[in-house]
């Protein structure tokens, strides 16, 4: 049997880190079951370019997990543009926010079975769910299940 394909959202580097967070004890889980092989592990060109506006150390720090985990790294396309601005035109993600919509495109059309995000103002919320599966489908893609690390 195959493993999932996840992609992982730049919230999920940003909490892995941060101790007072709810969410940290079930991020660092999750990171750890990439790392003993339960997933095949994905993030994007628009995560990193994201962790890079950050400060160091916070963003050398999140860099390495990148490495410490092996998770493989999704370059941008012009496909994912494409989706990413369908979302947007269609209202389920904000102009303002378009970088979140790459996430959620960039993960569709490289076959992601799910995205792991803790960002519950325009990913992981179920307006974006129901909306992105809808798109994704009549697109000729398949519905994507986003998920928070709590839900694993």
């Amino acid at each position: 049997m195959r493993k999932p394909k996840i992609y992982l959202e730049t919230t999920m580097f940003n909490y892995y880190f941060d101790t007072e967070r709810e969410a940290h004890a079930s991020t660092v889980k999750l990171f750890e079951e990439i790392k003993a092989g339960k997933y095949d592990a994905f993030t994007s060109f628009y995560v990193t370019d994201e962790i890079e506006m950050a400060s160091n150390p916070k963003k050398s720090n999140m860099l390495a997990l990148i490495d410490k985990y092996n998770i493989k790294i999704l370059k941008a396309s012009e496909e994912a543009r494409q989706l990413a601005d369908i979302y947007v035109n269609e209202s389920v993600i904000p102009v303002k926010y378009r970088y979140d919509g790459l996430h959620i495109a960039v993960a569709t059309v490289n076959n992601m079975q799910y995205i792991f995000s803790l960002n519950f103002r325009h990913i992981n919320k179920l307006k974006t769910k129901a909306m992105t599966g809808i798109i994704n489908i009549r697109e000729g893609y398949s519905p994507i299940t986003i998920a928070s690390p709590m839900e694993v």
